[in-house]
């Protein structure tokens, strides 16, 4: 295994070169106004070739919104002494957009270098996943090495707006390829001081918010009816759900449920008009003893509330629905197997806890099976100028290794 560790410790260059190329490839789904995400999993299979890995398998999801109607989802496996079993690393090629590109320093999709640092869109979120998982296979490849049970990693797509192409599609369509026994490891969120590893999420909803009045001349608001204004009333009211779903659990950081209103919709175009209609979304992290058909209900009455206030309409849909899965067991073997790892490459205890942000492990832990998420991670994700650490990148690899060998 030192050989093994020096092998990582000299692949730097190797990572900013996969780095490199996964940025340029921006993999941004259709409902982020890009072509999808078969560009950067061409790449990603390019360097399981050049791996070579024992098996790939493909496992596109239908989707004719992108160029040639599949969305990627590939999986590659190498063979260990146990061949009934697998441990799963489940990484995401797409990325979220750049926003506002004045805020970048450099272009988000060129590769910027500062010394151990590297940025742009998706270097964290999630492409330091892409790069340790491909440095654990190359390693294990370089040295011949016989793992003790299969390697198996798994490179889904539309990560970012809601999965139904990704592994949600996977589990459904080819949901025999896992086993009871199977590991997984998701290496999609974390701290920088890599001690915390993550057991359960709360649950995830995103609201749609409506609110139809009637559009008039400013210099005539007794005509109209201000969408924005009932708009902006009901926003303020939205933090007062913390205080309706009000429990706390300290198992989760932070300990509560939280309610925010996120993205606005533009309405009229200029200032001289009262707007009739406006439209804005709320994020809701809800602890996972609440159901959450009370949480929209309760949306919904305040909806309600405000639109007899305002004289105007409001309706609230729910666009993303993800009642959280029950937790992973704390002593199951792929925490105690991925605690112990991290505990010998980053001599660091890592705190058991469950968190607010959404990965792909509750779909994997609604089947039954025990997920854990970790990574040493900047905390970057989705902001400009998007940083993550090349030795971090190497040092995980190292974890997944120590994990998979036991």
């Amino acid at each position: 295994m030192k050989d093994v560790h020096d092998f990582l410790l000299s692949q730097r260059d190797y990572v900013l070169d996969v780095q490199s190329n996964l940025v340029s490839r921006p993999a941004l789904g259709p409902d982020n106004g890009g072509d999808g995400e078969m560009d950067k999993a061409e790449y990603v299979l390019s360097c399981l070739e050049d791996i070579g890995v024992d098996r790939v398998i493909s496992l596109h999801a239908p989707d004719e919104r992108v160029p040639g109607g599949k969305r990627p989802n590939v999986a590659a496996i190498i063979d260990g002494r146990d061949t009934t079993r697998t441990m799963w690393i489940i990484s995401h090629l797409d990325v979220v957009p750049a926003g506002d590109l004045r805020t970048w320093e450099s272009d988000p999709f060129t590769l910027r270098v500062d010394g151990d640092l590297i940025y742009g869109r998706g270097v964290e979120d999630n492409h330091q996943a892409v790069v340790s998982s491909l440095l654990s296979a190359k390693a294990l490849r370089e040295f011949d090495l016989l793992p003790a049970v299969n390697l198996g990693l798994l490179f889904v797509s539309d990560e970012e707006t809601g999965n139904d192409y990704g592994l949600k599609y996977v589990l459904k369509e080819h949901g025999d390829m896992f086993g009871e026994r199977d590991l997984f490891l998701v290496p999609d969120f974390g701290r920088p001081d890599s001690a915390m590893l993550e057991i359960a999420e709360k649950s995830m909803l995103w609201m749609q918010v409506r609110v139809n009045g009637v559009q008039t001349h400013a210099s005539r608001p007794d005509q109209g009816r201000n969408s924005l204004v009932a708009a902006a009333d009901m926003i303020t009211r939205v933090n007062s759900l913390e205080e309706v779903f009000g429990a706390e659990d300290p198992l989760f950081s932070p300990s509560r449920s939280t309610f925010n209103p996120t993205k606005m919709e533009a309405n009229v175009p200029n200032i001289n008009t009262i707007p009739g209609a406006d439209c804005f979304y709320i994020d809701c992290r809800v602890l996972p003893d609440y159901d959450l058909r009370e949480v929209v209900a309760e949306i919904e009455k305040l909806g309600k509330s405000v639109g007899e206030k305002h004289g105007v309409d409001i309706k609230c849909r729910p666009v993303h629905y993800e009642q959280a899965a029950p937790a992973t067991d704390r002593q199951s073997e792929v925490v105690r197997l991925t605690g112990k790892a991290i505990k010998e490459v980053y001599a660091v205890d890592p705190e058991i806890q469950g968190v607010g942000g959404g990965t792909v492990a509750v779909y994997i832990r609604k089947l039954g099976y025990p997920a854990a998420v970790w990574s040493t991670l900047m905390n970057q994700a989705h902001q400009a100028n998007e940083c993550s650490s090349v030795s971090n990148a190497i040092n995980d690899a190292r974890v997944f290794l120590k994990a998979l060998t036991g």
